[in-house]
């Protein structure tokens, strides 16, 4: 990067700490991800585009897992255990409606199978815009769809059970603990050593399974005495994954791409739509906690769905084990699907 683009994105990061300072004072839900997040989507699209390194993502991805990962004590896994039926449905049944969603946004916009599939099916922006890349899609659009979903997701779901439920400002700090500088050097270099063996095996989603598998196993063993981080660097995650997800809404994209972006955004609502009608469902045949069920089943990024499920301070261990099962579900599985779809789309 040159100088001047390390000065546009410093001044980005500023501008973004500001819009969270102004959410925070104003009560808005996740206002360290959604204030960044709104204040960088709309500067770049009606001012200028800011180049928001990838690799940012993966930082906050870490310290976010490893965070999450301290809600996995030996009582959750025998929670998640209890509801493993439930999980496994709800995965299989939101994976079934993606593949619908698909076919809708195909008939709609005209576009190939591949990105089709990849735009509608739970995943992470980066992992999927690098599957159409590698399968002969369109990662521009698929991007966009994923991000637009997740930023929905983000914006729409904590809001209305926030105010609906009219959670207790008290209720936002979950895992608090006097400050313990050991306990944060071990769960910070372990965290970091884990996802760095998950990138080498190429696991998807290294960054976020590693620095969550070591500090599950950690906190679940009672083997290490790691500690929670302070919530201001939390809070300094959560500014690295707004700023990046805004930054990827880009002007051009909805010049070249308009009935694509139409048919892209009624597909993504339809969706979370969709799963939010299946939690419901599931709510009410079980015994299941239905703000839950809807964190649970929202088609959104695990790394986003655990912040909102901290900040509700709903079962953090459960909805995260509820995402999870979907991801083991759908990224071991997607490359063959993907590589049949190519195959048959080919004349």
């Amino acid at each position: 990067m040159t100088p001047k683009q390390y000065f546009e994105l410093g001044g980005c990061y500023l501008l973004a700490i500001g819009a969270g300072y102004v959410a925070h004072q104003a009560n808005v839900p996740l206002p360290w991800m959604i204030g960044p997040l709104v204040v960088t989507a709309l500067f770049n699209l009606f001012i200028r585009p800011i180049d928001v390194p990838i690799r940012t993502r993966p930082i906050g991805q870490m310290i976010v897992a490893a965070q999450v990962g301290l809600y996995f004590t030996a009582e959750a896994a025998m929670a998640i255990y209890s509801h493993a039926l439930a999980i496994v449905g709800v995965a299989f049944f939101t994976i079934a409606l993606s593949f619908m969603i698909s076919y809708m946004l195909r008939v709609m916009t005209g576009t190939d199978r591949v990105s089709a599939l990849l735009s509608s099916i739970p995943g992470g922006p980066v992992e999927m815009g690098n599957l159409a890349m590698r399968y002969g899609g369109d990662p521009g659009p698929v991007i966009f769809a994923q991000t637009l979903r997740i930023s929905v997701i983000v914006l729409l779901i904590p809001a209305a059970l926030y105010y609906f439920l009219d959670t207790p400002i008290n209720a936002r700090i979950i895992v608090n603990a006097p400050l313990d500088l050991i306990g944060l050097l071990i769960i910070s270099v372990g965290a970091v050593l884990t996802c760095a063996v998950f990138y080498k095996l190429r696991i998807n989603s290294p960054f976020f399974l590693g620095a969550l598998t070591f500090s599950c196993l950690a906190t679940s063993t009672s083997m290490l005495p790691v500690s929670p981080y302070p919530q201001e660097v939390v809070g300094f995650a959560q500014v690295l994954l707004g700023t990046w997800l805004g930054s990827t809404f880009r002007r051009q994209l909805f010049r070249n791409a308009g009935r694509m972006i139409l048919g892209i955004c009624f597909t993504s609502l339809l969706l979370i739509l969709l799963c939010a009608g299946l939690a419901f469902a599931l709510a009410y045949v079980t015994d299941m906690n239905w703000r839950a069920l809807v964190l649970g089943a929202a088609p959104g990024s695990v790394t986003e769905m655990a912040l909102t499920a901290q900040f509700l301070h709903e079962d953090v261990a459960l909805i995260t084990a509820f995402h999870l099962v979907r991801i083991f579900m759908i990224l071991p599985n997607i490359p063959w699907v993907l590589a049949l779809i190519h195959r048959k789309s080919k004349p």
